[in-house]
């Protein structure tokens, strides 16, 4: 009894083709992501970004609050007013840093999120909020740790770059100025250049659950050979949402301007200020949460399809996955994860863009002339046969069916024979000994008998042309 194999259907394809991806593929299937799960990957990061905005808001105003209210309690220009005035200046930025870095470290865990569901829906998987928690949680601490050590490393820097220029100011102005200018001028291709080398540090994290030193090493080793296009990327998201914002603020200052003169022409300072700070604030705020929660998601997108194919021209990653989705459309279970396995691998460097299947460029047939004097061109892909010579050359170009007159066929010469050479005759054959006879051009050729197998001998008739 003969087993067949059971019929598999094809592999479901994810958001990305599993090849090295282009620029223009990793732009635009960063923007498409957002149709495969808006509910995670939209929904939470806009949720999310909400709540870190309230809770800076109110944090910030409750502290400023809170220490600028004892002003009212003493006379300006004494020196316990400065004291207080310092200390509640020095207290509500201090709050306000602190609060921002918790911002920071909530956009942290939404990259996290998003990244886990693109590393899922590049092999056809949608996974749940839940879900996506699940695989994020065991490294969130790892992720909240790398964003302050970053936001560390960027503020003792700052700290000491601005010493140096306070220090030479004091000497010479004019040069601490100049300094001024040009540390701000190359803090812009280096921030670049140090964002982009450090671009792939979150993935790695997530996805290969290495440590902060590993994933840094990691984020280097896998940008180098793809750094350009990833800058690019990065740059025209940012380019892009950043002047999605600014137009989108431009219509709600129109509003505020045309509502507050339309309700107090007379330029009553109350209910102006009361519509501008409803219309200016609130309704660009909720604008610019929804932008700022698209753009965390769309960057994020893009980080994780950079890791993917980064590590598919390094490492072969879309090899794993092609297995691993076709084990697990075969109804496999339990399969190791993908993205942990075979890491640092290294193989042959591939192209960019796998060369589409097409057929071989015609080659030119031998033998292809000009047309002959007193014929027509012949059609394009037709020529003179080989070996044939020309009327022209054959009869002389003075010959009567050459001029357009009449003109008898002329029988033309036989062709030469195009059939190769016999082969010498092996030495000591019985054809080496004695020559063979040619053929007798006057005597016509001897008929061919064939015989079509199985049929009987006496019935082949020797006057027949078939036989």
């Amino acid at each position: 009894m003969t087993a067949y194999p059971a019929w598999t259907p094809a592999s479901r394809p994810g958001i990305i083709p599993l090849r090295p991806l282009t620029f223009g593929t990793i732009l635009g299937r960063s923007f498409a992501a957002l149709r495969q799960n808006p509910r995670v990957l939209l929904g939470f990061a806009l949720c999310v970004q909400t709540a870190a905005y309230l809770i800076v808001l109110l944090g910030v105003g409750a502290v400023a609050l809170a220490s600028f209210i004892r002003l009212d309690t003493l006379r300006p220009g004494t020196e316990e007013f400065d004291t207080v005035m310092a200390g509640s200046i020095a207290l509500t930025a201090i709050a306000g840093i602190v609060l921002g870095l918790g911002a920071g470290a909530l956009g942290v865990i939404v990259q996290g999120v998003v990244v886990s569901e693109v590393a899922h829906a590049a092999v056809a998987e949608k996974l749940n909020l839940r879900g996506l928690w699940q695989r994020v949680k065991p490294v969130a601490w790892r992720l909240i740790g790398y964003s302050l050590l970053l936001t560390l490393a960027v503020a003792v820097l700052i700290a000491i770059v601005a010493a140096a220029i306070i220090a030479v100011g004091v000497a010479a102005l004019p040069i601490a100025v100049a300094l001024t200018i040009l540390f701000l001028l190359a803090a812009i291709p280096f921030t670049l250049w140090l964002t982009t080398k450090l671009l792939l540090v979150p993935a790695a994290i997530i996805l290969e659950q290495a440590t902060i030193r590993g994933a840094i090493v990691r984020s280097w080793t896998l940008v180098r050979g793809r750094f350009w296009p990833a800058l690019g990327v990065i740059v025209l998201i940012s380019l892009v949402f950043g002047g999605l914002g600014q137009v989108v603020s431009i219509p709600f200052s129109f509003l505020s301007t045309g509502l507050t003169t339309i309700i107090t022409p007379t330029g009553d300072p109350e209910p102006a200020a009361i519509i501008g700070i409803f219309v200016a604030v609130v309704l660009t705020q909720v604008v610019t949460l929804l932008i700022q929660s698209v753009a965390v998601v769309v960057q994020a997108t893009a980080t994780s399809i950079i890791y993917i194919d980064c590590r598919m021209r390094r490492e072969g990653l879309d090899i794993d996955l092609l297995t691993y989705i076709e084990r697990r459309d075969a109804g496999a279970v339990g399969l190791p994860d993908p993205y942990r396995e075979n890491v640092g691998r290294e193989i042959a460097p591939r192209p960019s863009v796998y060369p589409a299947p097409g057929y071989p460029s015609p080659q030119p047939y031998p033998g292809q002339g000009y047309p002959t004097p007193g014929h027509p061109a012949a059609p394009p892909g037709y020529s003179q046969a080989p070996g044939y010579p020309s009327p022209a050359a054959a009869y002389g170009p003075n010959h009567p069916g050459l001029q357009g007159g009449p003109a008898p066929y002329p029988a033309y010469p036989p062709p030469p024979s195009s059939r190769p050479a016999s082969p010498p005759p092996y030495a000591g054959s019985p054809a080496s000994a004695e020559p063979a006879l040619a053929p007798d051009p006057e005597q016509p050729p001897a008929p061919t008998r064939w015989t079509a197998p199985g049929t009987p001998t006496g019935s082949i008739d020797p006057e027949s042309p078939w036989s």
